[in-house]
């Protein structure tokens, strides 16, 4: 019975998606018990890593330099829908939950991420390798998009507070996707040596770990997965959505907190992967997975939540605090510190970690 079982347990990837759908078509419009609750929540997970296992099914398919983009598009069709959910709901208390969100997906990646990674590969490999180059590229264009996003709506002065005024915020959107746009095409056309894992002795490493690419069909497949994944993750978002916000209200917690949850719950699947590619010694993948994932979370979500904002009802409060901003420049100092070598110790990776702990404590207790 067991070995028959095994079979459908690796379908799970199928399964999750339409399970989502027909879970969305039975409460659409109710009010939830606990235990369905509790059963939302983790088909809402499971069909995030769906989603995402789709979009690499996908992009491998595809190739570069379109691969990228369909991997971050998705991802980021995935934050969006549950940032503007939550603030299409919530008035004028969630008008910080899309600054909230994209600032937890940029420490979580560049400090989180990062340290468990360069802790990993450092500990059982000696020390972390990577291309300083390709590296410091992508954090360049990271802290650049996070300054000019999250940092410069604290002192403009055209509109009261911490908030951009129509013609600064699009100026902002446009901004990062022109920036992103850039990025991809040095990543995967015009400079993709920089951004390929490197030997020990500092040679870039061509060969390929991954399996032959996935038949068309296999791809369309996945395609079509991909969308019902989606569709599950909006419309499920949709109905947990104030059982999230009651919860950490509940708890006497900062609004702040159910940007960190998504934000994780996002990033989680890019996690997994990057810790896997550590593991064996690919940091420079790596590296690529969490930069990269912290860039389209600021180049693609700003441009799609300012979109939004059109008709949305409540205020759009991007300015950080200065205690953000604080942890900002750190993480901007630290992270440039890190890469200039081009190799790491368990010390980098524990001060990265370090960090963001000190983020998710201030989080918690403002």
């Amino acid at each position: 019975m067991i070995t028959g079982l095994r079979p459908l347990t690796r379908q799970w990837t199928t399964l999750v998606p339409a399970l989502a759908v027909v879970l969305l078509v039975f409460t659409w419009g109710r009010e939830l018990p606990g235990a369905v609750v509790a059963l939302v929540t983790l088909v809402l997970a499971g069909s995030v890593l769906a989603a995402v296992h789709h979009a690499e099914v996908i992009a491998h398919r595809v190739g570069e330099p379109f691969g990228s983009l369909v991997l971050a598009i998705a991802v980021t069709v995935i934050e969006v829908a549950l940032i503007v959910t939550l603030m299409a709901d919530g008035g004028d208390k969630s008008s910080t939950l899309a600054r909230d969100t994209v600032f937890a997906a940029v420490m979580i990646t560049t400090n989180g991420i990062v340290g468990l990674c360069l802790l990993v590969a450092s500990l059982r490999h000696g020390t972390a390798v990577f291309n300083p180059e390709g590296t410091g590229a992508a954090l360049a264009t990271v802290a650049t998009l996070a300054t000019l996003s999250l940092v410069l709506p604290t002192f403009t002065t055209s509109k009261p507070g911490p908030e951009f005024s129509s013609v600064q915020l699009t100026f902002a959107a446009l901004s990062s996707l022109i920036l992103y746009g850039l990025f991809v095409a040095t990543q995967t056309v015009r400079h993709r040596d920089y951004f390929l894992p490197i030997t020990r002795q500092g040679e870039v490493s061509t060969a390929e770990d991954h399996a032959a690419p996935p038949s068309a069909r296999t791809a369309w497949f996945s395609l079509g997965l991909l969308g019902l994944a989606l569709i599950g993750v909006v419309g499920l978002a949709k109905g947990v959505s104030p059982i999230i916000e009651s919860g950490v209200e509940a708890a006497g917690l900062h609004q702040a907190v159910v940007g960190v949850i998504i934000a994780l719950l996002v990033l989680l699947p890019e996690t997994i992967a990057a810790l896997r590619s550590a593991g064996r010694d690919r940091v420079q993948t790596s590296l690529n997975l969490a930069l990269g994932s912290a860039m389209a979370s600021i180049g693609l979500t700003i441009p799609a939540v300012a979109l939004a904002s059109v008709w949305l009802s409540g205020p759009l409060v991007l300015g950080l605090g200065s205690t953000h901003m604080l942890l900002l420049a750190l993480t901007v100092v630290v992270s440039s510190l890190t890469v200039v070598p081009g190799r790491a110790t368990p010390l980098q990776g524990g001060v990265h970690l370090v960090l963001f702990a000190a983020y998710l404590e201030l989080a918690i207790n403002p």
